[in-house]
């Protein structure tokens, strides 16, 4: 690519400032497993309200999602760099507030610290931060060429994986050496870094698009709604009932909205392209599998094997790393040979590392440890650039936004489920579990029995978890063969 004063510049180097947008924001959504304990301290929350507290996550997630297709067609109409630098902002915004939300209620009201606060800022953090992954795979069609696209595309798959699950040893670390807070006000000067950098950048292309608002305003409502059935899956009641009826009638009504508007929030005839479906089924299973490895190896480090948050976030560094090389190695090899057998190669891996980690015993340890985490991170790094390649196969230029936000939607929307659920179910089985045994007993004997009783049923509810991971892998094959089979048939 040409710069405004006849410069060759790699294509590459103008993805490094997209690439570490996304990496910041990814780091975001899990940095609060590992700072979770020390905020849930500080806003009075008791140990016994983890399902609260997990809507610390969930709500980011939420957040995380609902502004993509939104955003999506910003940048098809604004063009990548601008919308880029609205939603960095955004973000940058909703980090500084996520700091100060325990102050809030004091400000305000002269109350007390509350969670609900600080799950209102993080949605709103989530907001901005959602929207920088969809804009860089748009940027990236605009900035390289077909040839190298798959590479591209890993560069940013590698960077959105990697925060993910860098997240929780960045938050280990803070929560070591300053406070909580800290986690957040680092974001700033990062940011400030990004959006000088990524000046450097062209604007990109503008198309004559609409932006439906209202549509967007009813995909946000339908999530948060899914969001709250799927959490009392565990113990239905009439709230889980409610929420979901509730949820199919606004699906029923974004459909209709969808068909009758002229530049549709999600573009009609994406869903006529056989690939773009099976694509976005792949990925909604792939969501659910990944959001059960980056959540619960760092909280079974701590609550299982007694490790300190650092500690728990160096474990889960076993497969960051693999998911950067994984997603590296199958953006070259789907390059070179489509995409066929990287994303069931890919799939393969994955499944085979959850089901050797579902045969973990309290006393697993290194080596075996790092090598199951290692074969689950490949594998979910190898899917990346192949799903990407193929979901975007036959994409307009003025849809590649709306494609880019759907695609990384879906994946959303199965992580988001795939934690309310198992935060669900995870609470019912632990409970059944104890449920026979004493809460505490002044007997050292009869408490050490009590003690080991818990970290077994944890143990049990973890092991549990990877093999649904790992039977959820499996099931991803399926709409993973026919993606590839009929990007095959197409060409």
């Amino acid at each position: 690519m040409v710069n405004r004063i006849g410069k060759y510049v790699s294509p590459y180097k103008l993805l490094l400032p997209l690439c570490f947008g996304v990496f910041i924001a990814a780091d975001d959504m899990t940095v609060v497993v590992t700072l979770l304990p020390d905020m849930m301290a500080d806003l009075r929350v008791g140990i016994s309200e983890l399902d609260r507290a997990s809507w610390s996550i969930t709500g980011y997630l939420i957040g995380f999602t609902a502004t993509m297709p939104l955003m999506g067609r910003v940048s098809d109409r604004a063009g990548y760099r601008r919308a880029f630098l609205i939603a960095i902002g955004i973000f940058t915004l909703g980090s500084a507030l996520v700091a100060l939300s325990p102050k809030i209620p004091g400000w305000l009201y002269d109350g007390q610290p509350e969670l609900g606060w600080m799950i209102v800022m993080r949605v709103v953090q989530a907001t901005g931060g959602g929207a920088l992954i969809p804009i860089a795979i748009t940027a990236t069609g605009e900035l390289v060429d077909d040839r190298h696209r798959a590479i591209a595309y890993g560069l940013i798959g590698a960077s959105a994986e990697a925060g993910g699950v860098f997240g929780p040893i960045w938050g280990g670390g803070i929560t070591h050496w300053l406070s909580w807070e800290w986690a957040f006000w680092l974001n700033i000067p990062l940011t400030v870094i990004v959006s000088v950098w990524i000046m450097r950048n062209p604007v990109g292309k503008r198309h004559s698009v609409r932006i439906d608002f209202r549509a967007a305003i009813v995909f946000a409502a339908v999530l948060s709604l899914l969001t709250i059935g799927l959490v009392r899956i565990g113990e239905p009641d009439i709230l889980m009932l409610i929420s979901l009826a509730s949820t199919a009638g606004l699906i029923g009504l974004l459909i209709l909205m969808n068909s009758k508007s002229d530049d549709a929030l999600f573009p009609q005839n994406l869903f006529s392209l056989p690939t773009f479906n099976y694509a976005n089924i792949t990925h909604f299973l792939i969501g659910a599998v990944l959001i059960i490895g980056m959540v619960t190896v760092p909280l079974m480090a701590a609550a299982v094997f007694g490790k300190s948050p650092l500690e728990g976030g160096m474990q889960l560094l076993r497969m960051t790393i693999a998911v950067g090389i994984g997603a590296l190695i199958g953006g070259v090899v789907t390059q070179r040979i489509g995409a066929r057998i990287p994303v069931l190669f890919g799939l393969l891996l994955t499944g085979t590392g959850f089901f050797l980690m579902s045969e973990w015993s309290i006393y697993i340890s290194d080596p075996v440890l790092t090598v199951h985490l290692t074969i689950t991170g490949l594998g979910l790094g190898f899917l990346v650039s192949p799903i990407a390649e193929i979901a975007l196969l036959r994409v307009k230029d003025h849809q590649r936004g709306a494609a880019s936000a759907l695609i990384t939607v879906s994946r959303m929307v199965g992580m988001t489920a795939g934690l309310a659920a198992m935060t669900a179910l995870g609470t019912v089985q632990f409970q059944e579990l104890v449920a026979e045994v004493p809460a505490f007993s002044l007997d050292p004997e009869v408490q050490k029995q009590i003690t080991d009783t818990a970290t077994a049923a944890g143990m049990d509810v973890f092991t549990r978890f990877y093999q649904y991971a790992a039977g959820i892998s499996a099931l991803a094959m399926i709409p993973a063969w026919l993606m590839t089979r009929t990007a095959y048939l197409t060409r």
